[in-house]
């Protein structure tokens, strides 16, 4: 047979150009990645900051009046999010111009790689920033509610739709407007006042964010293709990994019967003369079933390596 390692080598060392592109590819992909730990870690810290908002949204509805540094640091993290949402959304879209853009290039390893990570980043802040609005929206029932039951108290009666006029008119005189000159009166007027100031607050908030969200929405349905069918490929995954355990059992009990039989075979043969023809044909046996515990094992090796990485 023919030393192939030779000629390969020579042929390896007559392309260096080829060496240069693989380079070239491994350091842009490895760039790639780098931006990709970027956006992984500004939705994760969007995320601890949004779980920070829902503690002080609590600490705000849990007194008449909220104290200055309270508020400081509601707003601190509420400006926080909007630039690490902004950074992770313009990240996002330029990445995705960057895949449309490269149309040749759509059927290579490295853009299904990248398409994959960018549409799980995509579902990921899609989430979270979900939840924060979700957090948002809850916070602004709760405080109306307690306007209109401080309302209720001074005797004020309010329907749910006079209650949303009043707070899309932004004054709040005219929810103090003929309440009577008394300690709880003015106790509730104060509640009303501090829960009105909170509500235009995240209305505030809500509208400079009104952009992101639309972004968010299309990015979801760009992405909910490709998001599908990498949650598809991955209960594939799970299904083939089942199968390859399995397998793995059939071929361990295949072996211990090679064993079996090889052991039976060697104490035949040291017996007697007559049973060496047997010992021949069961050591036939033996080396077949070896092969098919070996067949097996790669097969479905095989099976399991092409499947976990279907294209998405």
């Amino acid at each position: 047979m023919k030393d192939r390692l030779a000629q390969l080598k020579e042929k390896t060392d007559q392309t260096p150009e080829d060496v240069d592109i693989q380079v070239e590819n491994k350091e842009f992909m490895d760039e790639f990645f780098v931006q990709i730990e970027e956006i992984r870690t500004s939705i994760d810290k969007i995320d601890e900051n949004v779980t920070e908002i829902k503690r002080l949204y609590s600490v705000i509805l849990s007194a008449p009046t909220s104290d200055q540094k309270t508020q400081d640091d509601l707003e601190a993290i509420t400006n926080e999010i909007k630039k690490l949402a902004n950074n992770v959304r313009n990240k996002l879209k330029s990445i995705e111009q960057s895949l449309e853009s490269n149309a040749e290039e759509r059927v290579s390893a490295d853009t299904r790689i990248k398409k994959s990570q960018h549409a799980v980043l995509a579902r990921k802040f899609v989430e979270v920033m979900t939840k924060y609005n979700e957090a948002q929206v809850e916070f602004r029932e709760k405080s109306k509610g307690r306007i209109q039951r401080q309302l209720e108290i001074t005797g004020k009666t309010t329907t749910d739709e006079e209650l949303e006029e009043m707070l899309d008119g932004g004054n709040a005189a005219v929810f103090t407007a003929g309440l009577m000159d008394s300690a709880i009166s003015k106790q509730a007027l104060s509640e009303i006042e501090a829960r009105h100031k909170d509500i235009m607050r995240l209305e505030s908030s809500i509208k400079e964010l009104h952009d992101m969200f639309v972004d968010i929405a299309m990015l979801v349905e760009n992405q909910g293709s490709i998001i599908d069918r990498i949650e598809s490929n991955m209960d594939q995954s799970v299904g083939f990994v089942e199968r390859a355990v399995a397998d793995t059992k059939k071929a361990a009990k295949f072996q211990q019967e090679a064993r079996r039989v090889n052991w039976e075979i060697k104490y035949l043969t040291g017996l007697s003369h007559p049973c060496m023809q047997l010992s021949h044909i069961l050591n036939a046996d033996a080396t077949f079933a070896k092969k098919d515990n070996n067949n097996i094992t790669q097969g479905f090796s095989n099976t399991l390596n092409g499947q976990l990485f279907v294209d998405t």
